[in-house]
């Protein structure tokens, strides 16, 4: 089978392998399996062209099923929330984009957020549907995150993640802990929490790791530089939490926030503020900055 001709907007539909199953035809597949999306809206996005076969081209909505069948649909979440933040680009090539992302902004779509995603308002500026972020910082976090360019380099630079080939740092606004020493290294094991969206600490062997030190104190109030040598979820709000330094504007931890809504005026004080890497393209170091700043 040839590989399917996209045009750019065609790069940003979701890919489905149709599963095995009883039904006459793709629409009534797809209305089985996502079953929160009412019928009549799969009629429409299949009416508008939506939902594509292997090749690209937009299905009928009479084509019959077939087990293992490809499938394109667009995701679209109906009168979509803007997210009145602002990104910035702070870098761009060929292979390498560097963003600065507000906080309140998810990296990538994901539940309510679609079109209100980092990726998706990327995509339309530099208009290149082969951006691909190379991590993830949470949808509360501000700061860097680095995006492939190029699928033809793009596995030189998600190598150095795994590898630990990258050096990342963190800044926090979190309570102060004169009773403790700085600078320190906080090793523990997480495991998933409750509700299903938090992490927490468990037993047995630890698998983050995350190095803090004070950067500057500010009554009650310290500014914590945190370096984390592993990627987990929430790492970071968890580790400050379970010193007893819960960030500041959390809403996940130390406890969730029952019923919290987005309060552009208090954002989490978490900021990715610097990454530092050798380029494995060019053999250049690569040190970026971010220019967002947290307040006391």
């Amino acid at each position: 089978m040839s590989e399917p001709v996209f045009t750019p907007a065609h790069r940003q539909a979701s890919t489905l392998y149709l599963p095995p199953g009883p039904w006459p035809t793709v629409l009534d597949c797809l209305c089985e399996r996502f079953n929160a999306i009412p019928r009549e809206q799969w009629l429409d996005r299949i009416a508008r062209g939506r939902v594509l076969d292997g090749e690209g081209n937009p299905i009928a909505v009479d084509l019959a099923y077939r087990e293992g069948l490809r499938i394109h649909y667009f995701r679209e979440v109906p009168n979509e929330t803007v997210i009145p933040v602002q990104e910035t680009i702070l870098y761009a090539d060929e292979h390498l984009v560097v963003a600065d992302k507000p906080h309140f902004l998810p990296v990538t779509p994901a539940g309510e957020y679609v079109e209100q995603t980092l990726l998706r308002r990327l995509i339309r500026t530099l208009d290149n549907p082969d951006l691909v972020p190379l991590h993830r910082i949470d949808r509360h976090t501000a700061g860097l995150v680095l995006f492939s360019a190029n699928k033809q380099t793009r596995s030189a630079y998600q190598a150095l993640f795994p590898t630990r080939q990258i050096e990342k740092r963190y800044e926090a606004i979190a309570r102060a802990l004169p009773e403790l020493e700085f600078p320190r290294v906080h090793k523990t094991r997480l495991v998933d929490g409750e509700p299903f969206f938090r992490m927490q600490e468990g037993e047995g062997q630890s698998n983050t790791e995350t190095r803090i030190e004070v950067c500057e104190k500010n009554g009650e109030l310290w500014r914590y530089g945190l370096y984390p040598v592993t990627g987990k979820k929430h790492q970071l709000r968890v580790h400050m939490a379970a010193l007893g330094a819960g960030i500041c504007n959390d809403p996940f931890y130390p406890e969730v926030i029952k019923d919290a809504v987005d309060d552009y005026d208090k954002p989490l004080k978490l900021l990715a503020q610097g990454l530092r890497f050798v380029d494995p393209v060019s053999g250049q170091e690569r040190f970026f900055e971010s220019r967002i700043t947290l307040d006391w």
